[in-house]
């Protein structure tokens, strides 16, 4: 997939294009970028139109202008929605990318079909205590990367990812993030606990690796207390990255959760 920009924004967007299929889009876990999503790529390129974005500071987008934060990031997608004449996507976003994949839902709800998040938390109703938790382990782990990135990314992939396979290509990602790049993180807790979750008018699919951390699993189980009606899948042998942890099993569970949404929706 080649690399598109539009004008006035610091987000490159990839793009697969087959027929009349419907759209997914991809959003990556913090400090990798769109390659994480290779596995999908391939498996889904010629049944569905594919749409990934490198988050901001991740990747290639890089071209950045003062006051350019992640907060911004749904009002980037739905720019490149309108450009590419996309009217409804289903979006899968892991980690990071599930939470600006929230954020999008809450910000243009008639632009999603479905939303699929994995390795993250309610952020309408996110528990001020697993906040804080979350806020202290983050710190402790920006403190690693100011010492050294190789560092940081050695710790990192023990926590992002089970397999070794995976582990090894997140390293390979991991170590290419900036340091400078972690300024355009301090907006995220703008979009937790901004907006109160309404009827939602498409299917939700939340879920995890069974090794993820515990409070990813406590956040889970929270979430789906919140939301009884969504559908919640816990991966075997998988961790936080469960698309690259168990990439078949991951594609066999999105295929049958989009073609679920497609008949939901007509």
């Amino acid at each position: 997939m080649k690399p598109v920009k539009l004008p006035n924004s610091p987000v490159t967007y990839f793009i697969s294009r087959t027929g009349q299929a419907e759209w997914i889009l991809f959003i990556h876990a913090a400090f990798v970028d769109h390659n994480m999503f290779n596995a999908q790529f391939a498996y889904f390129e010629n049944t569905y139109n594919i749409l990934a974005v490198d988050i901001i500071g991740h990747g290639q987008s890089m071209d950045t202008q003062k006051g350019d934060t992640i907060d911004k990031m749904s009002k980037w997608v739905f720019d490149i929605l309108k450009a590419e004449h996309i009217d409804k996507v289903h979006i899968a976003g892991v980690s990071l990318g599930a939470v600006l994949a929230q954020d999008f839902a809450n910000c243009y709800p008639y632009a999603v079909r479905s939303l699929a998040c994995f390795g993250a938390y309610d952020i309408n109703n996110f528990d001020a205590k697993l906040k804080n938790e979350n806020s202290a382990k983050q710190k402790l782990m920006m403190l690693k990367a100011f010492f050294s990135v190789k560092w940081f990314a050695e710790a990192n992939k023990e926590i992002s990812a089970y397999t070794s396979r995976a582990q090894d290509e997140f390293f390979a990602m991991n170590v290419l993030f900036p340091k400078k790049s972690f300024m355009y993180l301090a907006t995220l807790n703008n979009m937790v606990n901004k907006y109160k979750t309404g009827q939602r008018k498409y299917p939700l699919l939340i879920g995890c690796g069974k090794f993820d951390i515990p409070m990813e699993l406590e956040a889970i189980k929270a979430w789906k207390r919140g939301e009884p009606d969504c559908t919640v899948v816990l991966f075997e042998n998988a961790g936080h990255c469960v698309n690259m942890d168990v990439p078949q099993e991951f594609n066999k569970t999105m295929e049958e959760f989009w073609k679920g949404a497609s008949q939901s929706n007509e």
